[in-house]
C-alpha cells in the first residue's frame, strides 16, 4: 500500500493549496491500494470536461509491448487518479529522466524556492532539461547532493527509487515515475512552477520524439526523455499531459533496445495505443 507521508512544512508555507491537493492524492491512492490492482473504487477525483470518463487503452499497449525487442514496462496515471501498469514496478536505470528530479531539488532549495532565479541559474538549469545538457546535470547534481535527490523521492512517495553517485544509474519504475508526473507541481514550490513547466513543455525539436508523436488534441505535453546507456540500449520517457483541470500522468521505460531508434518508435507506439482517444 502506498503511504501518505507528511509534506515538507517548507512547502506548506510556500505552496498555500498543498495541503487540500495532498489530502486528496493521499485518498485517492490509498482508495486505489484498498480496491486492488491500482484501480480505486467509485469516481474520486474526478474531473470536469468528461475526461474522467476516459481509460486509457492498457490491454492494446500491453499487446504491442509484448511484440517489442528488449524489455519495455509502463504505468499510466488516469485524469480520475486510476493507476494501471504493465510492469510497473520493475526497476531500470534513469538515463536523463533523472534530470526532472535534479530540476526539482535545485528549486526546492532553501536559497532558491522563494526568490527569482538569476541569469546564471537559468542557463545551467534550462538545458539541462531542454536539450539534455549532460555536464549541466553533473553540475547541479554537485550542488544539490545525494540527499535532497534523496528527499524529492521521499516526498513524491518514489518506493523503488535507487541512488547512484553516477547520475544516470539512478534506478527507478515507471510506477513511481507516473505517480510523481501527475503530481509533478506538488513538488516544486509555488515560486517555480511556472518556469519548471515551461521547461518541460518546450524540449528541443530534435528531441521531441515517443510521446511528443502522441499528444492528443488539445492537451498540453510536459516530459522529459532519457536514452543511451549502453550503446543506445535504454529509452525511457517521463511524462505529464494537461487540459484545462484534467491531467494525465505517464512513464514508459525500455531497455535492451536494439538501437536508439527502434526504442523511439516503441515509445511511441506505446503511447499512442495508452492515449488512443484521450482527445476526443
Amino acid at each position: 500500500m502506498d503511504g501518505c507521508t507528511r509534506q515538507n512544512p517548507a512547502y506548506r508555507s510556500a505552496k498555500g493549496r498543498a495541503p487540500a491537493r495532498g489530502l486528496f492524492l493521499c485518498l485517492t491512492f490509498l482508495g486505489a491500494a484498498v480496491a486492488g490492482g491500482g484501480e480505486p473504487a467509485g469516481a474520486a477525483g474526478a474531473r470536469a470536461d468528461g475526461a474522467d470518463s476516459w481509460r486509457p487503452d492498457v490491454d492494446r499497449a500491453r499487446k504491442y509491448a509484448k511484440r517489442r525487442a528488449g524489455d519495455v514496462r509502463f504505468a499510466i496515471v488516469d485524469p480520475s487518479g486510476r493507476f494501471h501498469d504493465f510492469h510497473g514496478g520493475r526497476t531500470a536505470p534513469m538515463a536523463s529522466t533523472v534530470k526532472v528530479m535534479l530540476l526539482a531539488a535545485y528549486l526546492r532549495r532553501r536559497s532558491v524556492r522563494d526568490r527569482g532565479l538569476r541569469r546564471d541559474e537559468r542557463a545551467l538549469l534550462g538545458p539541462m532539461i531542454r536539450r539534455s545538457d549532460n555536464g549541466a546535470a553533473t553540475r547541479v547534481r554537485d550542488i544539490v547532493g545525494e540527499n535532497a535527490i534523496r528527499r524529492v523521492a521521499r516526498d513524491a512517495r518514489m518506493r523503488h527509487f535507487r541512488y547512484s553517485g553516477t547520475w544516470g544509474l539512478c534506478r527507478t519504475s515507471a510506477a513511481d515515475q507516473a505517480r510523481f508526473m501527475y503530481r509533478f507541481d506538488d513538488t516544486i514550490p509555488a515560486r517555480h512552477e511556472g518556469y519548471a513547466r515551461n521547461l518541460l513543455r518546450s524540449i528541443v525539436p530534435s528531441q521531441r520524439w515517443g510521446v511528443a508523436r502522441a499528444r492528443p488534441k488539445g492537451w498540453k505535453l510536459f516530459f522529459k526523455g532519457g536514452w543511451g546507456i549502453a550503446g543506445g540500449t535504454v529509452d525511457h520517457q517521463v511524462a505529464f499531459l494537461q487540459r484545462r483541470e484534467a491531467r494525465v500522468g505517464l512513464a514508459i521505460l525500455t531497455e535492451s533496445n536494439p538501437g536508439h531508434e527502434y526504442g523511439k518508435r516503441t515509445l511511441k507506439g506505446v503511447a499512442k495505443r495508452l492515449l488512443r482517444r484521450l482527445g476526443r
